[in-house]
């Protein structure tokens, strides 16, 4: 680990200033300074985007996750960027993986859009992070338990996300670094990391070392040297739209 900063969950909520939801994180003893004060980015809830019940409530674990899962909606690549746009976007997952998939509601935790709109995606989701909680999602198969899932909007087999939605992924990534208390550069993959997909799409996975180094920056740890990715993956690419591989596995009952 190129700088230790986990710490425990408790440890963390019980620092002295220690509040979330918008406001400054206060000084945690072992985490670096400037981790300690990154303000939450703005997230629109499910409220505000005019999400649909769920069919079951969330599980919500008492333990943070240990990953954050970087995907692509494997959507069209969008010029709109406004805030209408994303939480169409949002309602859109939501309906796919419902009506479609059959699952109890969105899959994933987060989504951004092309305009770098933060949203909540899977219900209970922004409360449980706020507590330092995990609700298990439908995003990666065979790893819901232990991952938290970030839709970025669009398709990036061959090109890259826009800068609005790239600096809502740095701004994104470290705070759920701090929250949790995670190493930038061993806990932020890609989709294929784990399972048999090409998703986030050959040129956003060639970034990923670029994120954790970003990330690490925000967090005043000390960047690495990038390792070599695989790219191009050698899968296909997206089939149709929300199409980014396994999700959920046989095993899991989360849906």
């Amino acid at each position: 680990m190129a700088a230790d900063i986990r710490i425990t969950r408790r440890g963390l909520l019980g620092g002295a200033g220690a509040v979330l939801g918008g406001a400054l994180l206060g000084p945690v003893a072992g985490v670096p300074p400037a981790a300690s004060a990154l303000a939450a980015p703005r997230v629109h809830t499910r409220s505000e985007w005019g999400a649909r019940p769920p069919a079951s409530p969330a599980q919500v674990m008492d333990r943070a996750p240990d990953r954050i899962v970087v995907h692509h909606t494997a959507t069209p690549n969008s010029a709109d960027q406004s805030l209408e746009h994303a939480f169409a976007l949002s309602r859109s997952i939501q309906a796919y993986h419902m009506d479609s998939n059959g699952w109890a509601d969105t899959g994933q935790q987060l989504t951004i859009s092309r305009g770098g709109h933060l949203m909540e995606g899977r219900n209970r989701s922004l409360a449980a992070i706020h507590a330092g909680d995990h609700v298990v999602g439908a995003h990666t198969a065979n790893h819901n338990s232990h991952t938290i899932g970030i839709e970025n909007e669009g398709t990036y087999m061959t090109t890259g996300p826009t800068g609005p939605l790239w600096d809502a992924l740095v701004e994104t990534c470290a705070w759920l670094c701090g929250v949790y208390g995670l190493d930038p550069h061993t806990a932020i993959v890609g989709h294929r990391d784990f399972n048999a997909t090409a998703c986030p799409g050959d040129v956003l996975y060639a970034r990923l070392p670029e994120l954790r180094n970003e990330v690490a920056g925000s967090l005043g740890v000390r960047s690495v040297a990038p390792r070599s990715v695989q790219v191009p993956s050698g899968l296909p690419g997206p089939r149709r739209a929300f199409d980014h591989g396994p999700a959920v596995g046989p095993g899991e009952r989360t849906r």
